[in-house]
């Protein structure tokens, strides 16, 4: 069974990896069979961790997620929920969105997190995010409404998804007490995370940095590209030394930075061979020879 970690020095404590539902985008996934099967999957496997938002799996799975919960097949406090709102998206069922655009407006926040709650049929989000910053959004109502949910017991905890480096301290400057997240993507085919000072400054606030795409949407372990090609032939040699698949050293390599890999896939294999990755103490010349041949280099200059 997985050790519970915590995800910042003052938010709960987590499973090392989340399950994500980011990639839901496929009608033929969005069932609650399909849902059932994937979160009793992950709990079987010790991940108790799940990221949601409102725009996910065409603004359903959250609904879908919450008619598990009502099951009971398991306990609502042995789970920990995160869930998110900024980014709007046209959607037959969002009759209001036009276009593609950010809204962090007290308005917009505060009906979000009612609709969260209602569809995951729960009465407190463990860690609400704001996905993505709104460049013309009043920050000052922004971050009341944030103080304002939290003192009701709507909300725990507050993070933040896709912020970079000068959002993160823009917001946290507003707010009186900490963001105990960011979600970035990190992988071995996008590293940048490292470079711009995203994971430093994560680490300075005393917080894990959350890592979407842990397999770059896949293309790890099927890319053509000659990126892809040129990290999976280093992966598979590493995989050799240590007995495992692919997947896992690629995970292990995200795990080693101190960030919570975040699972998007519904491929079974795919779920146990990232649960598989905690197992693994990877080398750290292991770990630079993997980055350096990502980016093509022997160096970090």
């Amino acid at each position: 069974m997985m050790e519970k970690i915590y995800l910042s020095d003052s938010g709960p404590k987590v499973s090392p990896a989340a399950y994500g539902f980011y990639r839901w985008t496929d009608e033929a996934d969005l069932s609650l069979t399909t849902m059932e099967k994937t979160v009793n999957l992950c709990l079987e496997l010790g991940i108790n961790t799940f990221d949601h938002a409102d725009i996910y799996g065409s603004y359903q799975c959250e609904e879908l997620f919450g008619n598990v919960i009502s099951q009971g097949s398991f306990r609502r406090e042995d789970i920990v929920i995160f869930t998110k709102c900024g980014l709007r998206i046209p959607h037959p069922s969002q009759p209001g969105v036009r276009v593609k655009h950010l809204n962090t407006s007290s308005e917009h926040i505060i009906k979000s997190v009612d609709s969260s709650l209602k569809k995951l049929k729960t009465t407190y989000i463990d860690i609400f995010l704001l996905n993505h910053l709104d460049p013309v959004s009043n920050l000052e109502e922004t971050a009341l409404t944030l103080n304002r949910l939290k003192e009701s017991g709507k909300v725990k905890n507050i993070g933040v998804s896709n912020f970079t480096v000068f959002q993160h301290q823009l917001l946290a400057a507003y707010l009186g007490f900490p963001i105990v997240t960011n979600h970035i993507e990190v992988n071995l085919l996008n590293t940048s995370a490292i470079e711009n000072g995203q994971i430093d400054y994560i680490k300075q606030r005393y917080m894990r940095p959350v890592a979407s795409s842990p397999l770059a949407g896949g293309r790890i372990p099927d890319g053509k590209d000659e990126v892809a090609v040129r990290v999976r032939e280093k992966l598979k040699a590493i995989a050799d030394k240590y007995g495992v698949d692919i997947e896992s050293i690629a995970v292990a390599w995200i795990s080693k930075l101190g960030a919570i890999p975040l699972i998007g896939t519904v491929n079974e294999s795919r779920i146990r061979n990232i649960a598989n990755s905690f197992s693994i103490d990877l080398d750290i010349q292991d770990w630079h020879d993997l980055y350096f041949a990502s980016r093509g280099e022997e160096s970090f200059n």
